[in-house]
């Protein structure tokens, strides 16, 4: 069982930066692959980006490859997403999870067992 609990949202103008957090609980979370999606208005939820579990592997969305950088803490469990270079198409509600996978990354959300409640990112024009 893996708890996970996202932070870090909020409102910033077009250009700036956001680290997202993503504290997670639970002894299988060390092993777990990690991953970064978001749900914006009327679009369904998407893929931006995960890391394996030793966080030697990452694998990122093209729209957000070269601006968003995750990476993982494992001694204090917590997954982040820095995100650089916002634009207002980045809005979303973004959420994290872990999945099961002794070799490497995982794109697709039915990989996927464990979620967060998701935080708000909003970026202003």
């Amino acid at each position: 069982q893996v708890q996970l609990v996202e932070s870090g949202g909020g409102l910033v103008q077009a250009g700036g930066s956001l680290r997202l957090s993503c504290a997670g609980s639970g002894d299988t979370f060390r092993t777990s692959a990690m991953g970064w999606f978001r749900q914006a208005p009327g679009k369904e939820r998407e893929f931006v980006a995960s890391i394996s579990w030793n966080g030697d592997r990452t694998m990122y969305d093209d729209s957000v490859k070269g601006r968003f950088a995750i990476s993982r803490d494992n001694g204090k469990k917590m997954v982040y997403l820095q995100m650089n270079s916002l634009k207002p198409e980045d809005t979303a509600v973004y959420s994290c999870a872990a999945g099961f996978s002794p070799n490497g990354v995982l794109r697709f959300q039915d990989e996927y067992n464990y979620w967060g409640q998701g935080t708000q990112v909003t970026i202003s024009s």
